[in-house]
């Protein structure tokens, strides 16, 4: 997306990945691990449209790592399967970005898995956390803006514990 354009209300759609077939566990489905590499696939190419890919980092020596990450798997995915990655950027501020993907079925759409994030921007000179400048800041804020208002998908700010006996 040119940067002049401005983003639109909805989430970001990924390409249609495919899966290798070496992420297939013993279980016949997607290793647990490979989920994590296809939301990370996915990130990048939505980084890209935030201004901050690869030649970000190569000209403005800023990346992003992830502080935290939350995935729930919902239901398998197989080898053969399609699949496409949806992002929200749910919040941001000077120099974090929350983020939550949903990962669906390429062509019949069900959900097979979420991952809500927390990805901080780094000066790479430092390797510290530093502010994004205010130009990728400017383009954060605009789609922070255009995502808010689509509505919000179930699973944000879940936890990770065990129900209480009793309820």
């Amino acid at each position: 997306m040119p940067e002049s354009a401005a983003p639109k209300p909805e989430p970001f759609r990924s390409s249609i990945m495919q899966i290798e077939p070496q992420w297939i566990d013993y279980n016949g489905h997607l290793n647990m691990a490979y989920y994590n590499v296809m939301f990370d696939r996915a990130i990048d190419e939505f980084w890209l449209e935030l201004g901050i890919g690869p030649v970000y980092k190569t000209e403005r020596h800023g990346s992003t790592f992830t502080a935290e990450c939350h995935v729930r798997y919902l239901r398998e995915i197989h080898l053969g399967d399609p699949v496409q990655i949806l992002v929200w950027l749910l919040e941001a501020d000077d120099k974090r970005l929350h983020t939550f993907e949903e990962m669906r079925h390429g062509t019949e759409g069900w959900l097979s898995a979420t991952s809500e994030n927390m990805s901080l921007h780094i000066d790479m000179g430092s390797r510290k956390v530093a502010a994004f400048p205010p130009d990728i800041r400017e383009r954060i804020a605009a789609i922070v803006n255009a995502h808010s208002a689509v509505p919000r998908p179930e699973g944000i700010g879940r936890s990770v514990a065990m129900p209480l006996k009793g309820t």
